[in-house]
């Protein structure tokens, strides 16, 4: 379509508000991921249905649902409302983030953070004595200015209304220099605003702009698009429909679009290798291939799925084999940035990866090579698993689906721990509790390592199990009935010469 995507920045002077600085995501748990479901509620409440109704009452100036507005100014563009680009080619955006937020609250802040820095140039950092940051308060619904503004900004992100994955992303694109979608100076080609359906105090929400939209396509998957029930008036009757499909869904609050990556990228001229992929399923090539990879490349591709485990498995792998990968290798990490726990560490030469199972819905892989000697690339396929998992790196605990809650019923879940040769796996059970029956015919644990099967397993304990060789596989399986709280495991890598402890 080679349309542009809209964009609007206004330019404002914000009084200072203090907070304290956000934790690094290193002391976080990566399970914090599964405390969060980016999918809490089904349509028509979307993601400014949502902003909407926690926006009552909020004596704020704002226009179109959630943009801060100050009395006497008006909307202009200009190139001072960008945050500025550092030497490396990063852009600093400096933060704070209440105290009134709990810890988990503050993780998903820190997740919702985390995408933009797989994704684009873009970097939120804790503010120490930057003149102009962010200021994220849990305020009166959720709200915020478009661009920098100078000075402390306030976003507000409501701790009743707000704590949403989309929503958090969303404000924080405004503060970036974005506007909302529908709003375009194309939309009319895109989607019909049915005014029948808004009151007349609200129809300035729906007003077309004249706008800058750097060349990109119109994004019906935008997290800046309002939903199709915003503002109605009507139960049941939309406000904004798609054509010439009206069943395309928009309003989307699982994350940043493929073209909102796009758009960050375009906007602050971001010099970035990044893919998001967030199909059930899909495929993932090096560039080039099946031809030789570019030199000197630095690229990430982020698979976010919208449910289950994300299942990778190579299908060609011609990386250039070095000692230690120093020159060109892939990491696989077990969430959506490099700051989460590695699955696969460098790896490069040629013959196939083993297959990879992520502990939630997102996984990164991460490729990097020199200047010199290249391969073929690699080629993989993702899809999605209930559970199971895949470890390579040392001394991690591994759990059934769920764990503390209840396993869930008919599962059929495998482990692949690998260690490096010369190692033997030594696993060891910190709590087991599945349900018993004699001869663990309807819940139970095997373990095998190619040589030695050990199980099934059930009831109230597992003994410890040192391998033959550097893996083993462990298969979990439930029936559909009685649930129980299931297992908690310590794995550890260990000399051959230590595997009689």
């Amino acid at each position: 379509m080679g349309e542009k995507i809209y964009l609007l920045l206004l330019l404002f002077v914000a009084e200072l508000v203090t907070s304290v600085p956000l934790s690094p995501i290193l002391q976080l748990s990566v399970s914090g991921l599964n405390e969060y479901d980016l999918k809490e509620a089904e349509e028509p409440e979307g993601i400014f249905s949502k902003i909407i109704k926690a926006n009552k009452g909020n004596t704020m100036p704002v226009h179109d649902g959630d943009i801060m507005i100050i009395p006497g100014r008006s909307a202009i563009n200009c190139a001072r409302c960008l945050w500025p680009k550092s030497a490396d080619g990063t852009v600093n955006v400096p933060y704070n983030l209440s105290s009134d937020y709990n810890d988990r609250q503050r993780y998903l802040f820190t997740i919702a953070m985390a995408e933009y820095e797989s994704l684009t140039c873009i970097r939120f950092v804790n503010r120490t004595d930057e003149k102009d940051y962010i200021n994220i308060v849990s305020g009166r619904g959720c709200s915020g200015f478009v661009g920098r503004v100078g000075g402390g900004q306030s976003v507000s992100v409501s701790r009743a209304g707000c704590m949403n994955f989309g929503i958090i992303q969303h404000e924080l694109n405004h503060a970036l220099g974005f506007y909302h979608e529908h709003m375009r100076s194309d939309r009319d080609d895109y989607v019909n605003i049915m005014y029948q359906y808004i009151s007349p105090g609200d129809t300035p929400n729906f007003n077309e702009m004249h706008t800058n939209n750097l060349g990109l396509e119109y994004d019906y998957e935008s997290v800046m698009h309002y939903d199709k029930w915003s503002f109605s008036n009507t139960s049941g009757q939309p406000t904004i429909v798609p054509k010439p499909d009206p069943n395309v869904e928009i309003g989307q609050r699982y994350g940043l679009s493929v073209l909102d990556a796009s758009k960050i990228n375009k906007l602050y001229e971001c010099d970035v290798c990044s893919n998001l992929l967030y199909d059930n399923n899909g495929t993932l090539t090096s560039a080039n291939y099946p031809s030789a990879y570019s030199n000197n490349a630095n690229c990430v591709w982020l698979i976010r799925t919208q449910s289950n485990q994300v299942a990778l498995n190579f299908v060609a792998f011609d990386v250039q084999s070095t000692p230690n990968c120093m020159s060109d290798y892939i990491r696989i990490y077990d969430g959506p940035t490099k700051n989460y726990p590695l699955i696969l560490d460098r790896t490069c030469g040629s013959g196939l990866v083993p297959p990879i199972i992520a502990s939630t819905s997102q996984l990164l892989v991460e490729f990097s090579s020199d200047r010199r000697v290249n391969g073929a690339g690699f080629k993989a396929l993702y899809s999605t698993v209930k559970c199971g998992g895949t470890y390579f790196t040392p001394q991690r605990k591994v759990s059934s689906p769920n764990y503390p809650n209840n396993y869930g019923p008919n599962m059929n879940c495998i482990y692949t721990i690998t260690g490096p040769v010369g190692k033997r796996v030594s696993l060891a059970f910190i709590e087991f509790d599945v349900e018993w029956h004699y001869g663990c015919i309807y819940d139970g644990l095997s373990i095998t390592d190619g040589v030695n099967l050990r199980g099934p397993f059930c009831g109230e304990g597992a003994p410890k199990f040192i391998s033959a060789g550097n893996s083993i596989k462990m298969t979990f399986t439930s029936d559909g009935s009685r649930q129980l709280k299931g297992f908690l495991a310590e794995y550890t890598f260990n000399p051959v010469q230590l595997d009689h402890l």
